[in-house]
């Protein structure tokens, strides 16, 4: 059902080790040339080609492209009572989670009168994604919302498939969550059509959009939440229109296990990756074959018995599934640092103490009783993560995402006399004279 690797015994460079546990396949470019007239489309004509698309792509048209209000207070006034309590819990505790990154404004005397202040600015509005495709992500909704607000972003609009068993609008439990957290702004829109609406706007077809040639959407400064491919290719061609979280690619999990972890915990995990999609990634890494073969024993089991174990099976059949075999512990905290997991669990001895040895993972779960999808709804941390290893440069959502960095510069006229000198030098070396001027000029 799921291979193995066996690295016992060899030596391996970073680079070899990143090319010994293979990832799947995700061909951005291939799909560029798909979404590119589809954001030019949009961008020309708005409404009209948003309700082609989704006739097209999600099997139904939508009379209303921004979901009326109406429905989404409806949606949540329908909530089963149990699912309601579960997502305030998790955006109770997702907000509390992210107040403690807010950073702090900090102001440097330099000298007397020179002073540098480092401002931290919310972007003035984003827009958040949520998918609909094999599964329904009401928790992708409390990830991205929250950390937008808690950042201090004003403006929050949010976009998902229409879906044709709920008269074109987004799924209910998506809409009821947005009105849990006081989103007013919902666009029956998805895939890369919906990319291209927030990085450019769109105006509308009909009455039910405001009338024709009105403003539907309004653009955006920051685009948020994961997608399938064509959404990662959509994100890539208005990177600089607009800023992007990431190129978001199948999910994965690396597990670094010894003899210590419980078999049944391990499977249970890998299998809980492997159901978000048939290109998931489940990877074990671990010095104990006793380990590997009970893990494998409990996955038959488990399998069979899960609710989507022909998705599961195809993804741990996948070669971006393996359980890796290796010397010690050493070698693998080597290999997990290679592969840089979107989740990385450490189910060791000493789990803590092995987890700060961890360089590269987008989020990691330590100990037996801190599994992944803890992290997927309640945590209090942020579920949207980088992958593909992109954990080697990049950090998971969060408010840092939604905001600037200023830096704010005041001297007074004694401090810029006391550094002019220094600043002449440095103009003339590299030939800009006039930028010593400059500061000449204001001298008495």
């Amino acid at each position: 059902m799921i291979s193995r690797i066996d690295l016992r015994g060899r030596t391996l460079s970073t680079a070899e080790l990143r090319r010994a546990i293979p990832r799947a396949e995700l061909d951005v470019e291939a799909a560029t040339g798909t979404v590119e007239p589809i954001i030019v489309a949009v961008r020309e004509r708005g409404a009209v080609e948003l309700r082609d698309f989704a006739e097209r792509f999600d099997g139904v048209r939508p009379e209303y492209l921004r979901v009326p209000r109406a429905a989404i207070e409806a949606a949540l006034a329908e909530l089963d009572p149990e699912l309601r309590a579960a997502l305030e819990l998790s955006a109770e505790r997702v907000r509390a989670g992210h107040e403690a990154q807010l950073p702090k404004e900090r102001t440097v005397l330099l000298a007397p009168g020179a002073e540098v202040r480092q401002r931290w600015i919310p972007v003035r509005r984003v827009g958040l994604y949520v998918p609909g495709g094999l599964a329904l992500y009401p928790s992708s909704v409390v990830m991205n919302v929250v950390a937008a607000q808690v950042a201090g972003v004003e403006g929050l609009a949010v976009a998902s498939p229409p879906q044709k068993d709920n008269e074109g609008l987004p799924d209910p439990t998506v809409l009821a969550a947005c009105a849990l957290l006081g989103v007013e702004e919902v666009y029956a829109v998805g895939g890369a059509q919906a990319i291209a609406m927030f990085a450019y706007g769109a105006v509308g077809e009909n009455d039910a959009d405001g009338g024709a040639g009105a403003e539907l959407c309004a653009p955006v400064d920051v685009i948020t939440g994961p997608g399938n491919i064509y959404v990662a290719a959509a994100k890539r061609a208005v990177r600089g229109v607009v800023g992007i979280d990431a190129e978001a690619g199948p999910t994965e999990i690396a597990i670094l296990a010894d003899a210590t972890a419980n078999a049944d915990h391990v499977a249970a995990d890998l299998i809980s990756q492997a159901e978000h999609d048939p290109n998931a990634a489940s990877v074990l890494v671990t010095d104990s074959e006793s380990l590997v073969e009970a893990v494998e024993e409990r996955l038959l089991e488990r399998v069979a018995a899960t609710k989507h174990s022909q998705r599961v099976r195809i993804a741990l059949g996948g070669p971006q599934s393996a359980i890796v075999l290796v010397d010690d512990l050493e070698q693998g905290l080597a290999v997990v640092n290679a592969y840089a997991a979107e989740h990385l669990e450490i189910q060791t001895e000493n789990a803590a103490t092995v987890a700060e040895r961890v360089r590269s993972a987008g989020a990691i779960f330590v100990g037996a009783y801190s599994p992944v999808s803890l992290g997927d709804y309640v945590a209090g941390s942020n579920h949207v993560l980088p992958t593909g290893g992109c954990a080697h440069f990049s950090s998971g959502l969060g408010v840092m995402s939604f905001m600037k960095s200023v830096q704010v510069i005041e001297y007074d006229e004694a401090a810029l006399a006391a550094v002019t000198a220094p600043l002449v030098a440095l103009s003339v070396s590299e030939d800009l004279p006039a930028h010593g001027e400059a500061a000449q000029a204001r001298l008495r």
